[in-house]
C-alpha cells in the first residue's frame, strides 16, 4: 500500500473505523515506542522540563489523533499535522537535549499524510535538521553538529527515505495492475452484455420465426392449396369450389389478424386459446378434414391445462396436419388427446407413406420440439416410409390458477 497517496483529504475518505490495520499497528508502536520513552525519561526531571515535555507530548498525541480519526474534515489538514510534528520534533529534541529516536519513530508519518513522495522527503528532511540542530542545542551550550544523535537521525532519515520510496513504487505498481484489471473487468463486462443482447436478439428472432411458421406460413400454404384445387374444380364440382374459396378468405383474414399481432403489441389470435383445449383442436381438425377431404378420427379428452400447454398442443396440431397437407399423401389421420396424473399425451397419425425420420431436417419439427421443450415436455416422432407417421407430444400440466402469462 502506498503510505504516501492515502486520500485523507478527499472529501469520500472512509471514516476511522476503515483507516488500514497497519496505520492502526503503526500509532500503537509510535505511542509506545515514541511517546511513552520521552514521558518516562522526564518523569524525574525539574519542573520545566518535565512539564514543557509533556505539553509538547499531548499536543503531539491530539494532533496525530485529530487527524487519523477525522481524516475528512477539510479542517484538518495532513500538511498542518506535519508540520506541528516537525517543529515539535524539534523542540522535544531541544528540551530533553536529544531526540533521535523519536524522530525515527515518527518517519511513517511523514510518508502516510504527506501528499506525495517529495513533500515526504522535505517534511522528514526538514525534521531530521530541525532535530539534529536542536539536540545538539539542547545538550551542550556550545553545540557540536556532528554527535551520536545526529548520525542516528542522518542514518534514520536515509533509511526511511529509501524505504518510503520503495513502498511507493510497489504501490503504484499495484494500482496499475488493480487499473489494468479494472479495467479488463469493464471491456468483459461490456463483451458479456453485449453478448447477452446478441443471444436475446437471437432468441427473439427465433421465436418470430417459429411464431411465423406456424401461423402465417401455414395459412398460406393452405392458401395456395385451396386456391388449386378451387382452380381445378371450378367447373367440374362449383359448389367444392365454393367451400375452398371461402376456407381462402377466412385463412387469409386470419393470416391478416396474425400479421397485424405480429408487428404489433397485442397477443396473436391463436396466442390465447379460449375455452376447452379438446373443442379448439375438433375445430382445427374438422376444418382439416373440409379443406383437404382426409377422413379424420377424433378422440379428444376433456383436459384442464394452463394457456402455454394450450397453445403448444394447438401449435403441434397445426403443424401435423400442415405437414400430412403437403407431404403425407394420408386417407386417414387419427388425433387422441390423453390426460394423466402429470401430464396432457397429444397423438396424431396418419397413414400416409412416411419419411425417414433421421434423415428428416425440417424447420417444423424443430420447431415443435423447443416450444415442448421450453414447457418441459418432448416431442416423439415415429415414422418410416410406406407406414405412415405417429406424432406424439407429451407435455407437462400446470394446476389451474397457476398459469404464466403468455
Amino acid at each position: 500500500m502506498d503510505l504516501s497517496r492515502q486520500p485523507v483529504v478527499d472529501a469520500a475518505t472512509p471514516p476511522a473505523s476503515a483507516v488500514p490495520v497497519a496505520h492502526r499497528w503503526n500509532a500503537v508502536v509510535w505511542v509506545l515506542c515514541g511517546l511513552l520513552p520521552p514521558a518516562i525519561a522526564v518523569s524525574d526531571a525539574t519542573g520545566g522540563t518535565k512539564y514543557t515535555t509533556y505539553g509538547l507530548l499531548a499536543v503531539l498525541t491530539f494532533s496525530y489523533a485529530a487527524v487519523a480519526m477525522f481524516p475528512s474534515n477539510p479542517a484538518l489538514r495532513p500538511s498542518a499535522y506535519l508540520a506541528i510534528l516537525t517543529v515539535a520534533l524539534g523542540a522535544v529534541a531541544y528540551v530533553m537535549g536529544g531526540g533521535a529516536a523519536l524522530f525515527i519513530v515518527s518517519l511513517p508519518h511523514f510518508w502516510i499524510y504527506a501528499s506525495g513522495p517529495a513533500a515526504a522527503l522535505s517534511f522528514s528532511g526538514g525534521a531530521a535538521v530541525l532535530t539534529a540542530l536542536a539536540s545538539a542545542a539542547g545538550r551542550d551550550p556550545e553545540p557540536r553538529v556532528l554527535t551520536g544523535d545526529t548520525a542516528f537521525i542522518a542514518l534514520g532519515y536515509v533509511v526511511g527515505a529509501g524505504v518510503g520510496l520503495l513502498v511507493h513504487r510497489i504501490s503504484e505498481q499495484g494500482e496499475a495492475r488493480a487499473q489494468l484489471l479494472t479495467e479488463q473487468l469493464a471491456d468483459t463486462q461490456a463483451e458479456l452484455a453485449e453478448a447477452h443482447r446478441r443471444q436475446g436478439a437471437a432468441d427473439e428472432r427465433e421465436r418470430l420465426a417459429r411464431e411465423i411458421h406456424d401461423t402465417l406460413a401455414q395459412g398460406f400454404a393452405s392458401i395456395i392449396v385451396l386456391a388449386e384445387a378451387a382452380r381445378s374444380g371450378l367447373d367440374a364440382e362449383p359448389t367444392r369450389a365454393t367451400q375452398q374459396l371461402t376456407s381462402i378468405e377466412q385463412t387469409a383474414r386470419e393470416n391478416l389478424a396474425e400479421a397485424r399481432a405480429l408487428v404489433g403489441a397485442t397477443p396473436p389470435p391463436g396466442g390465447a386459446v379460449q375455452g376447452s383445449v379438446s373443442a379448439t383442436l375438433r375445430r382445427i381438425l374438422d376444418r382439416f378434414a373440409e379443406d383437404t377431404g382426409i377422413a379424420v378420427d377424433a378422440d379428444l379428452a376433456d383436459v384442464d391445462c394452463d394457456q402455454q400447454t394450450r397453445i403448444a398442443l394447438l401449435r403441434c396440431t397445426q403443424e401435423s396436419l400442415a405437414n400430412v397437407r403437403k407431404h403425407a399423401r394420408a386417407s386417414t389421420v387419427v388425433a387422441v388427446l390423453t390426460p394423466g396424473p402429470y401430464g396432457v399425451d397429444l397423438e396424431i397419425t396418419d397413414d400416409g407413406r412416411g419419411f425417414d425420420v433421421a434423415a428428416a431436417r425440417g424447420f417444423g419439427l424443430d420447431g415443435m420440439r423447443k416450444r415442448l421443450a421450453e414447457l418441459g415436455g418432448e416431442l416423439t416422432v415415429t415414422s418410416s416410409l410406406g407406414d405412415g407417421t405417429r406424432i406424439l407430444a407429451s407435455l407437462p400440466t400446470t394446476a389451474p390458477g397457476h398459469e404464466e402469462l403468455v
